[in-house]
């Protein structure tokens, strides 16, 4: 008798099968289970009223010169703000390897790749727009390219409203000498599923700065693999979860020191409450050649409420004997004393809560190399703790 699973009606509508807790990589995030109904691919029309709405309500949306807007999936060229971008068609063929990419490569995802040749002194954005409309599907798949000795810096921004489900595949490539700041706010709808996946290719002398901003969503599954291709690279990944009522928030990461000499932080600061659930599952491979590594990770999780659940599963692979190699993971509520303080100098306790919150998550917006979108973000914060 065969063992296979029918299909259920949201994988006969996506064209795919969908993980589920059997494969150990998803067992804290069954997709099967999660998206129990059809999302059928569908291309969207937008009133222009609602894109300009959705525009505006980005927290960079007065600091990003340049702009890459999609709509519903689809380049919206009257809306963007192309002068002086090297934009031309991404090859979407990807060697599949995750059901991430899988359903991307299905739902025939469009995107640009936006390659960088020289140092770009003012942030780019790439902001995604998906406007309420019938449950549906859509999928994006972008490139990031900077050359060698070249230099940028690249937001991407998610915002939405509705039922969707959003797939979206993001490789970066950053050459020799070359160094990257990227940015990525996923703000969806509080109704969505937003699963995404990051590839990372860093050349020698490389330098990557990647800071994920994850708070919107009823459902995040973001992946990230990152290799080391030359030697003497750095890459500095930090994360942020702001979660609330029952959201899911899991990312997956995995490190691939592949070359000696290069180095690899990555720092998660997660905070949640009500029914919400964080998990971070962090892995670092060094490779049998790959001396003189140097790794780290890190999870810290503020949990504000006896409901709310943090997982984090931190991995090392390690295959080479001279390495400095090492992972930490922490949970627990605010910190009393702190409150305490606060308070007894005439702070008010909403307040003083608030403060602390940001304090907490602001380590991880340290990265950005900006002022102006260290605020904005800083802001955000805020404005999480304040409206939640």
């Amino acid at each position: 008798m065969s063992t296979a699973l029918q299909p259920t009606a949201a994988e006969q509508a996506l064209g795919v099968s969908l993980p589920s807790r059997r494969m150990e990589d998803w067992r804290w995030t069954d997709l099967r289970a999660r998206i129990n109904k059809p999302y059928p691919p569908q291309k969207v029309q937008a009133p222009a009223r609602d894109v300009e709405r959705l525009l505006a309500a980005s927290p960079f949306a007065k600091i990003a010169k340049a702009r890459v807007v999609f709509v519903n999936g689809a380049l919206d060229e009257k809306h963007s703000r192309l002068s002086g971008l090297n934009i031309g068609p991404v090859d979407a063929k990807l060697k599949i390897t995750d059901p991430v990419i899988a359903l991307n490569s299905t739902l025939k995802a469009e995107g640009v790749r936006l390659k960088f040749s020289e140092t770009q002194d003012q942030p780019v954005e790439i902001i995604h727009i998906t406007t309420d409309a019938a449950p549906r599907a859509l999928a994006v798949h972008n490139r990031i390219e900077v050359a060698d000795g070249a230099s940028a810096f690249v937001i991407e921004t998610f915002l939405g409203e509705g039922d969707y489900v959003l797939n979206a595949v993001t490789e970066i490539a950053v050459g020799k000498g070359a160094h990257l700041d990227r940015l990525k706010l996923q703000d969806d709808s509080s109704a969505s599923t937003h699963l995404a996946q990051s590839i990372y290719e860093l050349e020698e002398a490389s330098r990557l700065n990647d800071v994920l901003v994850l708070k919107g969503s009823a459902l995040t599954r973001q992946n990230g693999t990152l290799a080391f291709n030359g030697q003497h690279a750095e890459a500095k990944i930090s994360g942020a979860y702001l979660l609330k009522g029952k959201q899911h928030c899991d990312t997956a990461l995995v490190i691939n020191h592949n070359v000696p000499h290069c180095t690899s932080r990555e720092l998660f600061k997660c905070v949640m409450d009500d029914d919400a659930r964080g998990i971070f599952q962090g892995k670092v491979v060094v490779a049998r050649d790959a001396q003189k590594t140097d790794g780290k990770q890190s999870s810290h999780a503020l949990l504000l409420s006896e409901r709310a659940e943090f997982d984090a599963k931190p991995e090392l692979e390690i295959y080479a004997d001279d390495v400095v190699c090492g992972h930490g993971a922490t949970a627990g509520d605010l910190n009393h004393d702190h409150m305490f303080y606060l308070k007894s100098r005439g702070i008010p306790e909403a307040e003083a809560k608030a403060l602390l919150i940001a304090a907490f998550v602001g380590e991880a917006f340290d990265m950005v190399a900006n002022d102006e979108l260290r605020a904005a973000l800083a802001g955000l914060a805020e404005s999480w703790v304040v409206n939640k």
